[in-house]
């Protein structure tokens, strides 16, 4: 809801704000029934926000929730959001989940005749948004799809920015559950709050224990080392990073995408596993 909200440090992030959100889709867009969606005081706390929201605050706010994605066409007015919305009526999370599987079905055996491995995104947030219903929102939904379609090239992308919005989200039990599976990580950090706000904190801050998160999938190559299982390494990236000092000023610098944000926590990020695994001869390399 806020692409350059001023972080603690002074960098600027992203934030998931329930208020912002319910203010949005209740009275905005205002999606039939969308109000039940909400806790009664959310829904209270949005109608106060509304109400002092003058026409550039909603249109800002409408801006920051239906832009679309970094490098995507798929931006949204708020007509052909609202029909987009549509073309999901009657479906809910089994029949959403069932599509899943069955595109897996057809396109798995395709990847293990190619040699490769497909690594599934959870949703972010994992919980839904203007009513629409969401497939990967946490281990429930990864047993399933597994067990639909066991193959190894049935992967997943452990993104723990994504599912570490949800407040039972244990990295190291996904990583010690799923780790033959886990083909990519998405090592990010974001701050929970209460009320199920959230935002993009720096990568060793948080509510998400990252080294704990790299310790466990470090653990988990060592695994695959010992076994003869390739790729022995999981490729991680820096997922999201805050704007940092001159990328403020830069233009189209998308927002979590930025050059020195990404190289601070990709450092720290290395900084940890470096540390973990001193001394031994695979050990990360500076």
């Amino acid at each position: 809801t806020d692409l350059r909200w001023r972080a603690p440090r002074g960098g600027l992030a992203l934030r998931f704000d329930v208020t912002e959100m319910a203010g949005y889709d209740i009275f905005i867009l205002a999606r039939d029934g969308a109000g039940a969606d909400y806790a009664p005081e959310t829904v209270a706390k949005a109608r106060a926000l509304f109400d002092d929201m003058d026409g550039e605050a909603a249109a800002r706010l409408e801006n920051n929730l239906i832009a679309g994605l970094p490098g995507g066409e798929g931006r949204y007015t708020r007509e052909t959001l609202r029909a987009e919305i549509a073309t999901y009526e009657g479906l809910g999370h089994a029949e959403v989940q069932a599509n899943l599987i069955r595109f897996l079905e057809h396109v798995v055996p395709v990847a293990e005749e190619l040699g490769l491995k497909l690594t599934l995104h959870p949703d972010d947030p994992p919980w839904s948004l203007f009513g629409l219903p969401r497939v990967v929102c946490g281990p429930e939904d990864l047993r399933t799809i597994f067990a639909a379609v066991p193959s190894p090239a049935n992967g997943m992308v452990l993104c723990t920015g994504s599912y570490g919005a949800r407040s039972d989200f244990d990295p190291v039990a996904v990583v010690q559950e799923f780790g033959s599976r886990i083909h990519f990580a998405h090592l990010r950090n974001v701050q929970r709050e209460p009320d199920g706000s959230f935002y993009e904190s720096d990568h060793l801050d948080g509510s998400i224990d990252m080294v704990a998160a790299i310790k466990a999938l470090l653990a988990e190559e060592d695994r695959r080392r010992r076994v003869g299982e390739e790729p022995a390494q999981i490729p991680i990236r820096p997922d999201h990073g805050h704007l940092l000092a001159d990328d403020i000023q830069k233009d189209r610098i998308n927002p979590g995408y930025s050059c020195i944000g990404r190289l601070k926590g990709l450092a720290e990020l290395r900084g940890v596993a470096a540390a973990l695994t001193h001394g031994q001869d695979w050990a990360v390399k500076a």
